[in-house]
């Protein structure tokens, strides 16, 4: 795990819950912490060079992490290794050796290289020592089973093939299927906006949940939930007979909430989903937001957090997802100097107190 970020998002769930099924088949899940590897950042389906995180920010994201893992794994079964621990203390001579190990056309033989080499976008060379350091981890700590996304599959095999090299039997790879986001293209993930926390509060959870595309509903009952195939089948028949997926939506919503909060939770969640939604009703419980003074709509939808950038508020106005009170706010060059409630699309509310 390279702690890039701080949350735990469904998508990140995936791997961690078919973990969990091998916990309780008798295995010991040892959880490789990136901590050395997260510096050199992985270019799996990268486009360009991933930022290098700080120490603290490693440290900061980890923390978080371990807090919230346990919400998926059994304690008692689980093991934590930092890559640190091996890859760091590595000279350039252990380095350099390692290096021979694998050929630079294997390690451009990965798709997101041989794309950016076409379209001429540079790749740094210790992008291309992160696979290797990875597979390193595999040597290390003996792995006989790996598992990752399908966005993974050149570094799980690169375990494999280092394993050979240094004698031993090579891991078996459990290759997963990656979850879209609530765009319903890009692969869930933090970078894109396009994810659903473990840590949402349930009425957001429930609410995101209900805003995915239909296409998706299957997916997310397989790689999300523990309902049983036969009864995954038989939502299936009840879309293909032309019912109501919102129905089924809602239900899958239900799942998720109950599984990362609690079965009452998710109750609540659905009774405020549809106050809000059928009664084009308010939260009860929303945030607050502070006024003094005027202030430019799109510095207060970044303050508030409806958007991390400039672009992203004038965007939202401009699709005429931003309302005051009611009222569609349409002019990017709009100043707020009065109380109300701020609405965001469809989920997305707080109380502005003058």
């Amino acid at each position: 795990i390279d702690a890039t970020g701080p949350d735990i998002h469904l998508g990140f769930a995936v791997p961690l819950r078919k973990l969990r099924q091998c916990q309780e088949l008798g295995h010991i899940a040892v959880l490789v912490i990136g901590d050395f590897t997260a510096k050199i950042g992985d270019p799996s389906g990268e486009s360009k060079t991933r930022p290098v995180l700080t120490d603290e920010e490693i440290e900061n994201n980890m923390a978080r992490y371990k807090e919230d893992i346990f919400t998926i794994l059994l304690p008692e079964r689980t093991e934590f290794r930092y890559n640190s621990e091996w890859s760091a203390p590595l000279s350039s001579t252990d380095v350099i050796r390692l290096a021979q190990k694998v050929t630079l056309a294997r390690i451009i033989e990965r798709d997101d290289f041989e794309k950016r080499l076409k379209e001429n976008t540079s790749i740094s060379l210790h992008e291309l020592l992160y696979p290797i350091f990875q597979a390193y981890d595999s040597v290390f700590i003996n792995a006989d089973i790996e598992l990752g996304g399908t966005d993974q599959t050149f570094n799980l095999l690169m375990g494999r093939e280092l394993q050979r090299e240094f004698k031993k039997t090579p891991q078996i790879c459990i290759i997963l299927p990656l979850l879209e986001g609530l765009d319903g293209v890009q692969k869930m993930s933090k970078s894109y906006n396009n994810y659903i926390s473990i840590k949402n509060p349930p009425g957001e959870m429930f609410g995101k949940i209900m805003s995915i595309p239909d296409s998706l509903i299957v997916k997310y009952y397989e790689l999300c939930t523990d309902l049983p195939q036969e009864k995954i089948e038989k939502i299936k028949e009840i879309l293909a007979s032309g019912a109501n997926p919102r129905d089924m939506k809602a239900r899958l919503a239900k799942e998720i909430v109950k599984m990362y909060h609690s079965e009452k939770a998710a109750v609540e969640a659905e009774r405020e989903f549809e106050r809000i939604f059928r009664e084009k009703g308010i939260p009860d419980d929303i945030g607050s937001y502070t006024l003094k003074g005027k202030i430019w709509i799109v510095r207060l939808l970044q303050n508030v957090g409806f958007a991390t950038t400039g672009s992203e508020a004038r965007r939202l106005i401009n699709q005429g997802a931003v309302e005051l009170d009611g009222e569609v706010i349409k002019d990017v060059n709009y100043e707020v100097d009065r109380g109300g409630v701020l609405r965001v699309g469809k989920r997305r509310f707080i109380k502005l107190v003058k």
